[in-house]
């Protein structure tokens, strides 16, 4: 799915989340109920990573620069971990109120509860339609990970419905702060994946699903090249992955060598979706070169 399709679906679902985190915030304010104004502040927590979304993938598709010779694409990766620290600091709030509720609970209007709850379910549907084949097919971790949040806040919807069909029922209000508590822990679920998997590429660390020994494996079985070292392999962003490595093959003309980069650069591409690769090629063992080198790869 090309970035203007996507764009134009993560706009139409910032408009509907927005709509509905004002709802349920008011809503949560006039009925006194606690897990109302969490499930509202996951509902912003949602806004926030989809504007950061839309924002990053718009950014990403600027041109390069000559002192931005990889574009804008790390952009998507601070905005991803600007929105988990947002979501960490959300949960932390409210679960501080919650414990607050479990010591003196407070009535809510159940009716008004489930009505805006509902709303929210409702709309929480409707941008899981818009963005269901965007995240299946876009491999940018903002979109992914915005529509894990959506995901998230439509369980968090049935739960305040359910404690809201109870609260009203019963009239047990306690019901309140234990849904809150719990939508807090989505939250912490949620905001500590995105963090860790925006701080692993910040960090460049090898991308997940990648074994720096199997590419090492995959490149040494290319007859030409006897060994490599000096292998190191990063996300520029969450899709895009580069590496750079030292290849021993035999002395021989350029143009030969060529054809050994060009096996190496597709079967990197092919297997392992690595798209910016760099190969030095030497005649000689590192050792016997006077080049530093490590060979433990």
């Amino acid at each position: 799915m090309d970035s203007p399709d996507v764009r134009k679906r993560l706009k139409l679902s910032i408009g509907l989340t927005f709509f509905v985190f004002l709802l349920e915030a008011v809503g949560g304010v006039i009925s006194g109920s606690l897990a109302l104004l969490s499930d509202a502040g996951h509902m912003f927590g949602d806004v926030f990573s989809l504007t950061l979304s839309w924002f990053a993938l718009r950014i990403a598709s600027q041109p390069v620069t000559s002192t931005r010779t990889y574009g804008y694409h790390r952009m998507e990766i601070f905005a991803a971990f600007i929105n988990g620290v947002l979501l960490l600091t959300m949960a932390a709030s409210i679960l501080y109120e919650a414990v607050q509720r479990f010591q003196a609970p407070a009535e809510v209007d159940s009716p008004m509860l489930v009505a805006v709850a509902a709303i929210g379910l409702a709309a929480n549907l409707g941008v899981i339609f818009f963005l269901k084949d965007a995240a299946g097919h876009n491999h940018d971790l903002n979109v992914r990970s915005a529509f894990l949040h959506v995901i998230g806040d439509t369980i968090a919807s049935v739960g305040v419905i359910v404690g809201g069909g109870i609260m009203w029922a019963t009239g047990w209000y306690l019901i309140d702060p234990l849904i809150a508590a719990a939508i807090s822990m989505l939250l912490v679920w949620g905001g500590w994946r995105v963090l860790a998997d925006s701080l692993h590429i910040l960090l460049e660390g090898v991308p997940k699903g990648i074994s720096l020994s199997e590419v090492e494996r995959e490149l040494t079985a290319i007859p030409a090249i006897q060994n490599v070292h000096e292998l190191h392999i990063w996300s520029i962003c969450s899709n895009i992955y580069a590496l750079s490595t030292h290849a021993l093959v035999k002395d021989q003309k350029v143009n030969q060598v060529e054809s050994i980069l060009h096996e190496a650069k597709d079967l990197l591409k092919n297997k392992f979706n690595i798209t910016h690769s760099t190969i030095q090629f030497e005649s000689s063992p590192c050792q016997e070169s006077g080049v530093r080198c490590n060979m433990d790869h």
